[in-house]
């Protein structure tokens, strides 16, 4: 398990690497959810998402020669900006497998960070190639199954005690895990008594389903529309931490994280992906169990979302 000193480590190496990102209080998001509330602009972090502080923590692990091979990962889109972002400011060479379906936005990001994209089919190809490129001597980055890269997220969750001291609710997507095995590391570490809150989208729901099993599920695909939450199947790792810190996982449904979506653009001027949306969607699941005092944190991990995809959301789930 994550200790909270692995998480200190971990912010003081990054500091000056990556932003420092808002919290933001919003009346608005306050009156719709009954509570003092806030976001944590991950969004605003370099490359659009929380992804660099992994990256940047797993690449500043590696040993000299390490470097020399250069790192390699898989990603549908937010950990092959953040690995590329990060390796070109340490300069690592870094190559990523991703799926003939990522959208372009993204494709042509991680180009422009420098990194070599190598395409697949799907995103089983994808695995399939990086363990080919890791026999060949590169250094994998993973996107969430690696404690240094949890670690290096797990900041987050520093930065939101240090800002709301008095938080008694964290929201927090998940993918493959990593994002929330860091932030509940730290955040249970100096505040047990917060309640972690993991968020899926049904159709990316790797988490739900390994938790009902007892062991990790291969999704047969991902079906919604978040498709950076579209791990097809969570580590032990981070099932094991979302077993021992994660308080409950809600499940929610693509329709309404959209709906959500634009509420927060039109309403807090914040641009997120659904990825990060469904957190509202949560949080207003909950609204039944509020107390007076609560204060909620929806953590916004991320806003890599296209003009494209925004009219794409609209037209299917809006009207």
């Amino acid at each position: 398990m994550l200790s909270l000193d692995q998480i200190c480590q971990a912010q003081h190496r990054l500091r000056g690497l990556v932003h420092r990102t808002p919290l933001a209080h919003s009346a608005a998001l306050s009156a719709r959810l009954g509570a003092r509330a806030y976001l944590k602009l991950e969004c605003l972090q370099k490359t659009g998402s929380f992804k660099p502080r992994g990256a940047f923590h797993k690449l500043l692990s590696l040993s000299a020669d390490e470097r020399r091979q250069g790192a390699v990962a898989v990603s549908g889109g937010n950990h092959a900006q953040g690995l590329a972002y990060a390796a070109r400011q340490l300069g690592v060479s870094a190559t990523l497998a991703m799926p003939a379906s990522t959208p372009r936005n993204y494709l042509d990001a991680t180009r422009d960070y420098g990194a070599e994209i190598i395409l697949t089919p799907d995103i089983r190809a994808a695995f399939d190639e990086v363990k080919r490129l890791q026999a060949a001597g590169r250094v994998l980055v993973h996107p969430f199954d690696d404690p240094l890269v949890a670690a290096g997220q797990g900041t987050i969750g520093l930065e939101i005690l240090e800002d709301a001291p008095a938080v008694t609710h964290v929201y927090v997507s998940i993918g493959g895990g990593g994002l929330i095995s860091g932030v509940a590391a730290a955040v249970k570490a100096i505040k047990p008594e917060a309640h972690i809150i993991g968020v899926e989208t049904h159709g990316a729901d790797a988490m739900a389903r390994a938790l009902a099993a007892g062991k990790p599920v291969e999704l047969p695909g991902i079906t919604s529309i978040a498709r950076t939450l579209g791990a097809p199947c969570v580590s032990d790792f981070t099932l094991a931490h979302v077993r021992a810190l994660v308080d409950e996982v809600v499940v929610v449904d693509d329709a309404a994280t959209v709906q959500a979506l634009f509420w927060l653009l039109e309403r807090t001027k914040h641009l997120l992906e659904p990825a990060a949306a469904c957190c509202l969607v949560a949080a207003e699941r909950h609204q039944d169990r509020r107390q007076p005092g609560d204060h909620l944190v929806l953590l916004a991990c991320g806003g890599n979302v296209s003009a494209e995809d925004l009219c794409g959301f609209r037209q299917r789930f809006v009207g």
